[in-house]
This record gives C-alpha cells, structure tokens and sequence, in this order.
C-alpha cells in the first residue's frame, strides 16, 4: 500500500515566492523524497506502539497465523518548513484574491503543469533525472 499526501504551499527563494499546488485527481506531479523514517516488524521484532497505531488506522493487522508478527515495512518522507527543496514546472502568473502577509503584490507566481510537464517536487540534495511519462 503506498499513499501521498500533499497540499498547496509556497516556496521563498531571495525574497521572491511561488506557490504550488500539487493535485492527486488528476496527479500533476511527481515527487522524489528523502525517506526520513521507517520501521519494520517481523517475527522477532514486535512492531512500535506508533506503528501499530498507524497498521490500525489502515486496518492492516501486524499478525498472522497463529498470532506471529507479520514482516512489515513503514517509509516516510517529510517536506518540511524550511527544508531546502528543488521544484520545476510551468510558471504562470496569477492575481492574488486575498493577500499574502509579508507579501505586498498583486500577483504572485504558480507552479503547474500539463499534459506532457508535471510538476517536479525533490527535497534530494543532488540534481536527478526524472523521465518523463
């Protein structure tokens, strides 16, 4: 089972800010994150209080048959603020209809993408080749 979750948010680079806005229906992006955590359990290796409470949220139980711990894996990968991230995409130029505190423009730059270009979002601290689909 794999599961992404992302919401909108800005990046700042020398005063200057984008906003992205990563979408799952239909997915504009692809992402590539450095794993910040995981865990296993197996069977001499009981599974943490805090993995079992995320297999439980998921309804996935952590033993088999004659109540052994299933081999399992748990991965995470963070964006978080202030983390020095790489992004790319198709820059356009929207009018803000609200404003932004500590932003005092009328319009600001977006991060999207099309039907050849999706957004790339990458906290990995060297430069990748992404294919593209």
């Amino acid at each position: 089972m794999e599961e992404e979750r992302f919401q909108d948010f800005f990046i700042e680079s020398n005063g200057n800010m984008v906003i992205i806005k990563p979408t799952q229906h239909p997915k504009n992006y692809k992402s590539h994150l450095v794993i910040d955590k995981k865990t296993s359990s197996g069977t001499f290796n009981n599974p943490t209080p805090e993995f079992e409470s995320l297999l439980k949220k998921y309804n996935i139980d952590s033993t088999g048959y004659f109540g052994f711990n299933k081999t399992l894996r748990y991965k995470e990968g963070i964006i978080e603020i202030g983390e020095t991230i790489t992004v790319a995409g198709i820059v356009k130029w929207k009018n803000l209809s609200e404003p932004i505190p500590e932003y005092n423009y009328s319009k600001i730059a977006t991060l999207e993408s099309d039907v050849k270009q999706k957004i790339i979002i990458t906290d990995l601290p060297e430069t990748v080749n992404f294919k593209r689909h």
